[in-house]
């Protein structure tokens, strides 16, 4: 299950996606991918640049 994790994460899939696609709590996919020594991306996603 968290190489699965890990995988769709490095591909770009959110911790929200990852929760709701295995059925699991959002806190058990974060604690699984920081002990698997996943750096996590900061929260908010992609911004646009509006200048």
């Amino acid at each position: 299950m968290a190489r699965y994790l890990v995988e769709r994460y490095a591909a770009g899939e959110s911790l929200m996606g990852l929760s709701a696609d295995t059925g699991r709590s959002f806190g058990h996919v974060r604690k699984l991918l920081l002990d698997s020594g996943v750096t996590l991306r900061p929260r908010g996603g992609a911004r646009l640049r509006t200048t």
